[in-house]
């Protein structure tokens, strides 16, 4: 069980760090700490509807792995089955 745990860990740890880049990688919706990082010059350049769509479907298919990774690690985490 404890290289399953490792494994697990590892996959959490890709996750969020992919997790990140891809929210970052969206597009402002105008105002706040978007605009002070250059949302003002995305704006300019459209980006295509489906290259937008493709990445919120695999932002949210990312943020799910990363929530059941999460509940399998408390899982383990409760019941002691690491040992």
């Amino acid at each position: 069980m404890a290289a399953i745990q490792t494994a697990l860990l590892v996959l959490l740890a890709i996750t969020s760090v992919l997790l990140i880049l891809l929210i970052l990688l969206h597009k402002g919706r105008g105002g706040g700490v978007a605009d002070m990082f250059g949302g003002g010059v995305s704006s300019t350049m459209n980006s295509s509807g489906v290259a937008e769509r493709n990445l919120n479907r695999i932002t949210i298919i990312l943020g799910l792995v990363w929530v059941i990774v999460i509940v399998i690690l408390g899982l383990f985490t409760r019941f002691d089955w690491a040992a």
